[in-house]
């Protein structure tokens, strides 16, 4: 009879739960279909975040705060944006949230700073780190909802392609070579990378993508006017070393942007530093460069100029006296080596010397140093979140008061009612005794 009841209680038990899980999936679908799905911005906070996000495969979100003067700008590129990437054959809904009021979300998702976009692709939230402008943006975003590997049947398609995706990822083009074999790495590369095959194709292509035998695979970074060529082998790991390598161009202009490229490269940097990028001689030098960096895959070629970037090369004790071209090897950290003999460049045959020089730093003959500044990818990781200044902004603030306190007690005597002197003991007992009351928050 006790087992039998106790069976009927477990039942029971079971019965509840499911309830309970249908009630929760079917106030989820509820709540999902309230959600407008018209290429509106939907605005989300606390109550309603977490179905938002469950109800659509890619959401755009916007932590914004209405204070914030970059944020009032993005605001209508967002609205101009949104209807678009509501058309796309794998829709993508744009959300708002005010992380100044729901602070609850914005620490759940680290916000420090506004605007703050993340894409949510099933769930899982993905930086933006692309334009702001919206036909920018909406091309940017088509990254995310294309196929892992595009067929290109001809030679319009195959410009249209690279026309379509932009300048913002770097693209790989497989002439006469199977999807198959490419499908897997492009899919780990997705969110970094364009990926098509072309089935067929004309000599002019070949020509055009300066490859003389297939299968080839094309690397292509048209912000950077880069490219290069794999002959293979296609298998084991050279096909993803190739890709992985290929995410930064051959050389690369050091900026703030490709700095974060390379925090995620765990290469040697050689660089170069020059008085000006952009001036005749320098440019011919990055040509030589390229050269050296074609054959020496993994090493990571940079060059960067005084006068495009002044602060940078501070860090690496270049004066007004220093001999430019500089020639170094940075670990990406707090330590660089020179070459003995060759840390600077004449302008007799440059080609030869880069190559004594990356001959020197092989065999070991190098000189150890550290930077004379904090490393730029700490500064890029530690950069001041709106929460700390904030908190900057509130100790100032209160040390001014007591400043100006201590100021007027010192220049003003001040005498009570029955003729006694007020000490300085009881002035600090006095600001000790106040209360302090944050007013509004400004941009």
């Amino acid at each position: 009879m006790a087992t039998t009841k106790r069976r009927l209680l477990l039942r029971l038990i079971s019965v509840c739960a499911s309830l309970v899980s249908l009630t929760v999936a079917v106030t989820a679908v509820a709540a999902a279909h309230e959600l407008p799905r018209d290429g509106t911005v939907i605005e989300l906070d606390e109550g309603n975040f977490d179905s938002a996000i469950a109800a659509f495969d890619h959401i755009l979100v916007d932590f914004y705060a209405p204070w914030c003067g970059h944020c009032k700008r993005l605001s209508p590129e967002l609205d101009t944006a949104a209807p678009v990437l509501a058309q796309l054959s794998e829709p993508i809904v744009v959300a708002k949230v005010n992380a100044d009021k729901y602070r609850k979300l914005a620490s759940k998702y680290e916000i420090d700073g506004f605007p703050t976009m993340k894409l949510f692709m099933h769930g899982v939230p993905v930086d933006y780190t692309g334009p702001r402008k919206a036909e920018l943006l909406v091309r940017f975003l088509k990254k995310f909802v294309s196929p892992d590997v595009s067929l290109l049947e001809t030679d319009s398609a195959i410009q249209n392609f690279v026309e379509m995706v932009g300048t913002d990822f770097p693209l790989f083009i497989g002439f006469g070579l199977n999807e198959s074999i490419i499908l897997d790495v492009a899919r780990k590369y997705k969110k970094k990378a364009w990926f098509s095959v072309a089935k067929d194709f004309s000599e002019e292509m070949m020509v055009a993508y300066d490859f003389d035998k297939v299968p080839a695979l094309v690397s292509l970074h048209p912000k950077y006017k880069e490219q290069s060529v794999f002959y293979g082998p296609f298998e084991g790991n050279f096909l993803e070393d190739f890709i992985s390598q290929n995410q930064l161009p051959p050389t690369v202009p050091i900026r703030f942007e490709t700095l974060k490229l390379m925090n995620d490269d765990k290469r040697k940097i050689v660089l170069i530093i020059m008085e000006d990028e952009l001036d005749e001689k320098s440019l011919k030098l990055v040509k030589i460069l390229r050269s050296a960096a074609t054959a020496n895959r993994d090493l990571i070629f940079g060059y960067v100029g005084v006068k495009q970037w002044g602060d940078f090369v501070d860090a690496f004790d270049i004066t007004k006296s220093s001999k430019l071209p500089k020639l170094l090897v940075w670990d990406g950290n707090e330590e660089y080596h020179t070459v003995v003999d060759f840390e600077d460049l004449d302008d007799n045959d440059q080609g030869t010397q880069i190559s004594r020089f990356l001959e020197g730093y092989r065999e070991g003959r190098t000189i150890k140093r550290k930077l004379s500044s904090p490393s730029p990818f700490g500064f890029i990781s530690s950069l001041i979140g709106i929460r700390t200044v904030y908190l900057i902004v509130f100790v100032v603030a209160v040390v001014m008061v007591i400043l100006l306190l201590s100021t007027r007690s010192a220049d003003t005597p001040q005498v009570t009612q029955d003729g006694a002197e007020v000490t300085e003991a009881s002035v600090l007992q006095a600001k000790s005794s106040g209360s302090y009351r944050p007013g509004d928050k400004e941009d």
